[in-house]
C-alpha cells in the first residue's frame, strides 16, 4: 500500500486494493473483541458452578475487563498516532492472544480475573487502531461503506458468540468445562497477528507526539475511581468511601481537562485532543455512546442470568434464542449506513433509538404475561424489534461520529469513542447491582430463584427503556447528515490535497 504524508495525515492510493487487505484484518480484530465480550456471558453460569466463583467475582470477569479496556483506550489510540498504527495493533492483539491463554488455563477464579482485566488492557491497544486504520486508510466517500461491513460484523460476532460460547460449553472439548471459549482466540489471534503483519501499512500522525504520562495518570485514575465503587458497591453495603470515590473521580476528570488544555498549549502533545469537542458532530456522539453503552452493558448482562439462572435455560438454548436479534442487527446495520442515512440521515439513529425502545417494552410485557414459563419463540419478537433498532443506530452512529475529525487525529478521536462507550459499558455492569440484584434478597429458596430474576429482569429492562429514550433526545444534536452524506458532497478535500494548513489549526466547527 502506497501513501503519500500530508498536513492533514497518511493517505491511501485510492486505487491501492491492498487496503481491503488491511481492512479485513483489522476487522477480524475487532470481531474477536466482540465475540469475546457475547462469549464470555453466555458461559457465565457454567464459570460460577465449574470454578465456583461467587456473584462478586462473576461481575468482576465482565466488569473487570471492560475496566481495564475502558481506562486504557484514549492511551492506546494515542500510542497508535505516536508511534505507528500497525505497530501497537501487532502488540494488541499479540498480548490479546496471550492473555486468552492465560484465561483459558486459569486455575481458580482470581486468575481468571486478573487474566481478564489483562486481555482488557491489550484489548485497549488493539480495538483503537481499528477505527484510527479505517479512518486513515479510506477516503470519506468510501467510509460509508466501510462502516456499513463493520456494523455487520457487530451482527455477525453477537451472532455467533452466544452460539458459540454454548457450543463450547455444552460440548465440553477434551474435559475442559467453559476454557475452550478463551483458547478459541488462539488460533484467530496468530493467524491475525501474521498476516497484520503482511498486509497492514503503518501509519502514525504526520508531526512528532509524546505520550503524556500525566494525562495517562489521570484518566486511569478518575475511571478507576467512578467505576470501582460501582461495581463493588452492592457486595461491600454501599460504604461511605465509594461516594467520596466517586465524587473524587470529577475532580480528578477536571483536573485532567485543565492540565490537557496547558498541555496543548505548551508543546500539542496532550493525551486527550480537547480541541476535538468543538467538532459538534463528535461532541454529540461521544454523549450517545456513552448513554448507549450503559443500555447495553445492563441489558446483556441480566438477559444472561435470566435465561440461564432465572428461567433455568441451558447455555445452548439460550445461545439459539439470541439468534433473531444478532441477525436483525446485522441485516439493519448494513441497510442504515449504505441506503437509510444518505436519504434520511440523523432520522434513521432517532427511529433505531424509538424501535429498540418498543422492543424493549415488548420484551417487558410477554415476561410479565408468560412468566418463568415463557418460551425461545415467544422472545423472538422483542428480540428481533431490538436487534433492528440497534442496526440502525450502532453502525451510523460511529459514520457520524468521525466524519468530520482531522484525520491527525484519528487514533485520538477512535480512543475517545471506544473509551466512553466502554465506561458506560462498565457504568452499566456496575448498575446491574442496583437495577437487577439490588431487587432481590441476598437468600433465595430455590423455588424463588425464578420468580425473582423475572421480577428483576422486568425492573432492570424498564431502566434500559428510560435510557433509550435519552438516547433519543441527546440525537437532536447529532448534525442532520455525516459530513460525507451531505448531497451533492464532493470527497474531502485531504483526498486532492492537504486538508489543513501545515501551521493552521483544523478547522473545527
Amino acid at each position: 500500500m502506497t501513501f503519500t504524508e500530508t498536513p492533514s495525515g497518511v493517505q491511501p492510493a485510492a486505487s491501492d486494493r491492498r487496503r481491503w487487505f488491511a481492512l479485513a484484518i483489522v476487522m477480524t480484530a475487532a470481531f474477536m473483541d466482540l465475540v469475546d465480550v457475547t462469549i464470555v456471558n453466555i458461559a457465565i453460569p457454567s464459570i460460577q458452578e465449574d470454578a465456583g466463583a461467587s456473584f462478586s467475582q462473576i461481575q468482576w470477569i465482565t466488569a473487570g475487563y471492560a475496566l481495564a479496556f475502558a481506562a486504557g483506550l484514549i492511551t492506546g489510540g494515542r500510542l497508535g498516532d505516536i508511534h505507528g498504527r500497525k505497530k501497537i495493533f501487532l502488540l494488541g492483539i499479540g498480548g490479546f492472544t496471550l492473555a486468552s491463554a492465560l484465561c483459558g488455563f486459569a486455575v481458580n477464579p482470581e486468575m481468571l480475573v486478573a487474566s481478564r482485566i489483562l486481555q482488557g488492557g491489550m484489548a485497549a491497544l488493539m480495538v483503537p487502531q481499528v477505527l484510527s486504520i479505517v479512518h486513515a486508510t479510506f477516503p470519506a466517500h468510501e467510509r460509508g461503506k466501510v462502516f456499513g461491513l463493520f456494523g455487520a460484523i457487530v451482527g455477525l460476532g453477537a451472532v455467533s458468540g452466544p452460539l458459540l460460547g454454548a457450543l463450547l460449553t455444552e460440548w465440553n472439548l477434551f474435559g475442559l468445562e467453559w476454557r475452550p471459549i478463551f483458547l478459541i482466540n488462539l488460533p484467530v489471534g496468530v493467524v491475525g497477528l501474521v498476516l497484520g503483519a503482511r498486509f497492514i501499512t503503518e501509519s502514525k500522525a504526520p508531526r512528532a507526539l509524546k505520550l503524556d504520562l500525566v494525562g495517562v495518570a489521570l484518566v486511569t485514575l478518575g475511571l478507576l475511581m467512578l467505576l470501582y465503587p460501582l461495581t463493588r458497591g452492592r457486595e461491600l453495603d454501599w460504604p461511605l468511601w465509594g461516594y467520596v470515590s466517586m465524587a473524587g473521580a470529577f475532580v480528578v476528570l477536571a483536573g485532567l481537562v485543565a492540565y490537557e488544555r496547558r498541555k496543548a498549549a505548551r508543546d500539542g502533545s496532550p493525551l486527550v485532543e480537547l480541541s476535538l469537542f468543538r467538532v459538534k458532530s463528535f461532541a454529540a456522539g461521544i454523549a450517545v455512546q456513552t448513554v448507549f453503552g450503559l443500555g447495553l452493558g445492563i441489558f446483556f448482562l441480566v438477559w444472561t442470568l435470566y435465561m440461564q439462572t432465572g428461567l433455568g435455560w441451558s447455555p445452548l438454548k439460550a445461545g439459539l434464542t439470541g439468534v433473531p436479534f444478532s441477525i436483525a442487527v446485522s441485516v439493519a446495520a448494513g441497510l442504515s449506513v449504505q441506503k437509510l442515512v444518505p436519504r434520511f440521515g440523523r432520522g434513521v439513529l432517532q427511529a433505531g433509538a424509538l424501535v429498540m425502545a418498543a422492543g424493549v417494552l415488548i420484551y417487558i410485557w410477554e415476561s410479565q404475561r408468560y412468566g418463568p414459563g415463557i418460551a425461545p419463540w415467544q422472545m423472538a419478537l422483542p428480540l428481533v424489534v431490538m436487534g433492528v433498532g440497534m442496526g440502525l443506530i450502532v453502525a451510523p452512529l460511529t459514520d457520524a461520529v468521525l466524519s468530520e475529525v482531522p484525520r491527525e487525529h484519528a487514533g485520538s478521536a477512535s480512543g475517545l469513542i471506544n473509551t466512553v462507550q466502554q465506561m458506560g459499558n462498565a457504568l452499566g455492569l456496575g448498575l446491574v447491582s442496583v437495577v437487577f440484584f439490588g431487587t432481590m434478597s441476598d437468600r433465595l429458596r430455590p423455588a424463588e430463584v425464578g420468580p425473582a430474576f423475572v421480577d428483576a429482569f422486568q425492573y432492570a429492562l424498564g431502566w434500559v427503556a428510560a435510557v433509550l429514550g435519552a438516547i433519543f433526545l441527546l440525537m437532536f444534536a447529532l448534525p442532520k447528515r455525516p459530513a460525507q452524506h451531505v448531497e451533492g458532497a464532493a470527497p474531502e478535500a485531504g483526498e486532492k490535497g492537504p486538508r489543513t494548513e501545515p501551521d493552521k489549526e483544523p478547522e473545527l466547527v
